[in-house]
């Protein structure tokens, strides 16, 4: 069976996130300056994995709630996320459903990043539960000229204590960049979905994003990366808007205040040192 997802223009920013974790599209990157414990490259690499991570989630969260709202709710739903040269292709067997969604040789998503490849997304066949696991992995997945190997394994609940959609997931993420770069990014991340459940429409969905993980970059060393506050995600935004993100090295932890609220590409940094500096951050340009 094969359904092709409209496309709709706009400015938004993912995918969740993912790890993997968390930070925002922003417009440039000058993280800590202090270059023996924070490489600055390094750092630029661990933004995009996150955006990669984040990303990749939200398709897969994409996919499975057409299928779920269709499913529980015995009305139709097509979400408007995904584009027409997004093919997905679906095998049910007795207790699971098989999804491949394939990206082709090069498919631009509405916020301008550019996949090839295929993600495939398996769960069980009975979306009457209130739980779900589903099982990610990828082939020949290429994001913005990236190559990405890896997958995650994702516990999807209906209804959390909230009574919002919340996906749980554990990833690990191998990556390459166009210019031999190589690092790799693995965590837990949690994410709630808070507005815009069930419409269908992209703009109005909002998520709360928390967890940890490690990023090793290019270079070697490793990161330590943990939520202090839960980074708030508008897809209407190309930014995370708000939230705390704790960055970890040789025992020195840096933070970063995504701010207020406001859409913008602002953020404030505190050093180990205690001083603060804002700055402007970013992911891949579109």
């Amino acid at each position: 069976m094969k359904k092709s997802l409209k496309t709709l223009n706009y400015a938004g920013g993912m995918l969740m996130a993912a790890a993997l974790l968390f930070s925002c599209n922003k417009e440039e990157s000058t993280p800590f300056v202090e270059q023996e414990t924070f490489e600055v490259a390094e750092l630029k690499a661990s933004d995009e994995s996150e955006l990669i991570s984040e990303e990749i989630l939200n398709i897969a969260e994409d996919v499975y709630t057409s299928d779920e709202v269709i499913s529980t709710s015995k009305f139709s739903y097509n979400s408007d996320f995904l584009p027409d040269c997004v093919t997905i292709t679906t095998v049910v067997t007795s207790t699971t459903k098989e999804r491949t969604i394939d990206f082709g040789e090069g498919c631009e998503l509405p916020n301008g990043n550019v996949l090839s490849g295929i993600i495939f997304l398996s769960y069980a066949k009975d979306m009457e539960q209130a739980t779900n696991t589903l099982s990610l992995s990828l082939e020949n997945f290429t994001f913005n000229g990236v190559a990405i190997e890896g997958g995650a394994s994702i516990e999807r609940m209906r209804s959390n204590e909230n009574g919002n959609p919340q996906s749980d997931a554990n990833a690990s993420y191998s990556a390459i960049w166009p210019n031999g770069d190589t690092a790799s990014f693995s965590g837990n991340r949690t994410r709630e979905w808070i507005e815009g459940v069930g419409t269908g429409f992209w703009g109005d969905n909002v998520y709360l994003i928390s967890g940890k993980g490690t990023f090793t970059g290019p270079q070697g060393n490793v990161f330590m990366k943990e939520t202090v506050t839960p980074l708030r995600r508008e897809l209407s935004c190309r930014f995370i808007v708000s939230g705390i993100l704790n960055f970890s090295r040789n025992d020195a932890t840096a933070s970063l205040d995504f701010g207020d609220g406001s859409c913008d590409a602002k953020g404030m940094l505190t050093y180990p040192d205690g001083t603060t500096k804002e700055i402007f951050l970013r992911r891949f340009k579109n």
